[in-house]
């Protein structure tokens, strides 16, 4: 019988270590896909994946099974309950205008840049191609340089040869590649979810690793329904909500 895979996680050595892998099995569970196997590794592959004891992978999830996520049965294994949803996603709606309001205000650091591959979670929005245009940038608050969120952006290759890396030193993806490289953006599909900090993100942002951080993927299209960006940004969850209003007509 296959197995659930959990995410990878580096640990850190300052934080309970049984915290924090209870924590990234909880993220991993909430955001399994659908089809997902629900039987968990057993407890020594599981030390052998984290590199911990088997005594400290008990009490992960002994944390678990008290929250009612999984539940554990001698000699069958543990397994997620199959009444436990999945995260659903936040769905915003608005204009793109807005869109380039809410990523504009803050100053702006671009990491790299450069062509990557096409990460595998994002394929079905590039089929055919291998690679994309890769940027990674890290925004700050004007006053204090506090970080507040860093993002990467996934451009179709054709127009990533047309951005200026200066231009997004000042101004978000979206406007670039509609005001700079004069792409019509027809829609922008929104979505936010909580997660945990993973090692990248708390080393940019200054977090304790596993804190909790806003995920926002934005998935922009053309007028011809082709995707032309996706956007990934990672805000410091003590800096920002989302609010959505909804009018009666």
């Amino acid at each position: 019988m296959s197995t659930f895979a959990p995410d990878s996680l580096e640990l850190n050595r300052k934080l309970p270590l049984w915290y924090q892998i209870s924590q990234s099995l909880r993220a991993s569970i909430l955001g399994r896909a659908p089809d997902a196997p629900l039987r968990l590794p057993t407890e020594e592959q599981l030390a052998e994946h984290y590199g911990v004891s088997v005594l400290t992978v008990r009490q992960a999830l002994k944390e678990l099974e008290e929250e009612g996520l999984i539940s554990r049965h001698r000699r069958r294994g543990t397994f997620i309950e199959e009444t436990v949803r999945r995260g659903s996603p936040v769905r915003l709606l608005g204009s793109v205008d807005a869109i380039v309001a809410q990523q504009s205000g803050d100053a702006s650091t671009v990491l790299r840049h450069g062509p990557g591959p096409v990460p595998a979670d994002l394929a079905e929005y590039f089929p055919g191609l291998a690679e994309v245009g890769v940027y990674r940038r890290l925004r700050s608050d004007e006053s204090t340089g506090e970080p507040v969120n860093w993002a990467e952006n996934f451009v179709r290759p054709e127009l990533a040869a047309r951005i200026d890396p200066a231009d997004l030193e000042r101004w978000p993806m979206t406007r670039v590649l509609r005001d700079a490289v004069g792409v019509r953006i027809a829609r922008i599909t929104d979505t936010v979810e909580a997660r945990l900090a993973d090692p990248e993100t708390a080393r940019l942002l200054k977090v304790p690793l596993v804190s909790p951080v806003l995920f926002y993927t934005g998935v922009s299209y053309d007028e011809s329904g082709t995707v032309v960006d996706v956007a990934r940004i990672r805000y410091r969850g003590d800096r920002f909500s989302f609010s959505v209003t909804v009018e009666a007509r």
